[in-house]
């Protein structure tokens, strides 16, 4: 793969290439927002199929590729399982969230809380829920993207700063120029490079060992240096008690909080027909399980043609496995750089990190917009207009404050920012949407004692925890005083949001009967179940679901 024409070339190539055709998808999407409308709900105009390629884009994001990757190589069946935890979770959304998601004039969260519990006042702490999750995500991603860029064009340290700030720009401009539909386009283009890609590398490891699993398997165990334990569960957080107990409630955490991403659910919202939901999800299920095979294959072909010590010394995570194993596949005499197959990786994960930052600042903006701004002190809507110009702004709020934090966190180890992430989603929003979907007894004060009593215990149990402090991989790892012993408290918060949302509901029912009040919802019961589809009118009919 080597000639006049090197990696370092092709790099340029392929990135001023998306960059340009990216930018074209969102002039062609903006130039048809006439309709304000279009900026929050664009995505629904690109139908089942390529709605389900923008929802496994949004899914896919650069942990994927470089974490999993890692912790495939570095921890085997630990790693394997958190690539099935990802599919699992997709999966989820696909059968229990979709179809009751997908709602007209629902663009967030709060949009879809407050219809569906008929009270406004649910929008605020949905919103705060909604930046707290996301937040975290587009710092650890904003600060990937940096190094990527870096690594690829063979840059110095000292200009780190200065590509994230080239990629926080890009990010602004796409999310604000082509709103919904203009990221969604880059969504499926990203989709289809970086399936593409990984199902490369993925053959190209599989063809030295004979395409054999087996055989790859074995190799990646001996190279690994842990023998016998890469093929048994709890290699990365211990097999004690307390590290069985961290490997099932990380993965639970990993299942529900993707599942519950409000860039994922921004996406179901304003699908068309009460079908198209499900088939949408059902389009993003089989990319992003063909990735996730792909992602584990390269994994273990790190561990076997790199070798752990190799991957533990360039990071004690193992995010660079996926580009230290182009190096054993397409070795090169001058360096890395040079190959052609690290040029073509270096672009996908840059692709993938830079797409997944556009998506989750649309979302966040967007909440700023629907849930803060939205409201007028006479407790009315602003016009949308005003919404959408706020909008437009408030993504480069957004991407500015993750600009300055994402410069802050060099030299530390994001980890922590992305398990927080995960669990808050894992302990806030499954309760309040399942609750409101399927149980009874459900309020906007349940939703409230959920949001503001949860996210409190799941940032101080993280706080103590291994994650932040006690090892050579935490946040701060020149100081130990961490008791909690899991890296995620899933196992722990996600309980306490179910029982907070259940508290809340309860007092509030309770103290409107005391009052001698009405119930809350028109069918007079404790909860909004009895019209699965729309709370407003009752119970739904066959004809009526099918019209709404």
């Amino acid at each position: 793969m080597s000639g006049s024409f090197d990696g370092e070339s092709l790099a340029i190539v392929v990135f001023l290439a998306f960059v340009a055709i990216s930018l074209l998808l969102c002039g062609l999407a903006a130039a048809d927002e006439d309709d304000p409308e279009h900026f929050y709900a664009g995505g629904a105009a690109l139908g089942p199929v390529g709605g389900g390629l923008a929802v496994a884009g949004d899914y896919v994001s650069a942990a994927t590729l470089l974490t999993v990757t890692g912790a495939v190589a570095l921890n085997g069946t630990d790693g394997i399982l958190f690539a099935c935890a990802g599919v699992t979770s997709l999966t989820l959304v696909m059968v229990v969230l979709a179809r009751p998601l997908r709602r007209s004039g629902v663009y967030t969260l709060g949009d879809f809380l407050a219809k569906r519990l008929e009270d406004s006042s649910v929008r605020r702490a949905l919103g705060v829920a909604t930046l707290v999750v996301l937040v975290p995500l587009l710092v650890v991603q904003l600060t990937a993207a940096g190094r990527i860029m870096v690594a690829m064009f063979g840059l110095p340290d000292d200009l780190l700063n200065a590509c994230t700030v080239g990629c926080a720009a890009m990010m602004i401009c796409y999310s604000a120029l082509g709103g919904m539909r203009g990221t969604g386009y880059i969504q499926i283009l990203k989709t289809i490079i970086v399936v593409g890609v990984v199902m490369v590398v993925a053959g190209l490891v599989l063809s030295r060992f004979g395409w054999s699993p087996a055989s790859l398997f074995s190799a990646a165990r001996d190279g690994s240096g842990h023998g016998s334990s890469y093929a048994l569960p709890g290699l990365q957080f211990g097999h004690d008690l307390a590290g069985r107990l961290g490997l099932v409630g990380f993965l639970l955490t990993l299942v529900l909080g993707a599942a519950c991403m409000p860039h994922i659910t921004m996406r179901l919202h304003p699908m068309r027909g009460p079908r198209s939901g499900r088939r949408a999800t059902g389009w993003a299920v089989g990319p992003v399980a063909l990735l996730c095979t792909g992602v584990v294959v390269i994994g273990l072909g790190a561990s076997a043609l790199v070798g752990g010590k190799l991957l533990r010394a360039s990071d004690p995570l193992g995010n660079t496995a996926l580009l230290m194993i182009t190096s054993a596949l397409d070795p090169q005499a001058g360096g890395s750089r040079h190959s052609m197959l690290f040029a073509v990786v270096a672009c996908a994960v840059f692709v993938t990190t830079l797409s997944t930052v556009a998506g989750i600042t649309l979302a966040a903006a967007s909440s700023l917009a629907r849930d803060f701004a939205g409201q007028r002190r006479d407790g009315g809507r602003r016009s949308i207009e005003h919404e959408v110009r706020f909008a437009r702004w408030a993504v480069a709020g957004v991407g500015t404050v993750a600009l300055v934090l994402a410069t802050q966190a060099y030299g530390r180890n994001p980890q922590v920012l992305l398990i927080f992430s995960f669990a808050a989603a894992a302990s806030v929003l499954p309760p309040v949407l399942l609750y409101a979907l399927f149980g009874r007894g459900i309020s906007a004060s349940g939703v409230r004692w959920a949001v503001y009593g949860t996210l409190p215990v799941v940032a101080f149990l993280m706080t103590f925890s291994p994650a932040a402090s006690g090892s050579p991989i935490a946040l701060f790892p020149e100081e130990d005083f961490h008791w909690f012993p899991m890296h995620s408290p899933g196992l722990v918060t996600i309980p306490v949001g179910f029982l907070l949302a259940r508290l809340g509901s309860r007092r509030h029912f309770g103290t409107r009967r005391r009052r001698g009040l009405p119930p809350p919802y028109a069918d007079g019961g404790a909860g909004p179940v009895a019209a699965p589809y729309d709370a407003v009118s009752g119970p739904v009919t066959r004809r009526a679901r099918r019209r709404h």
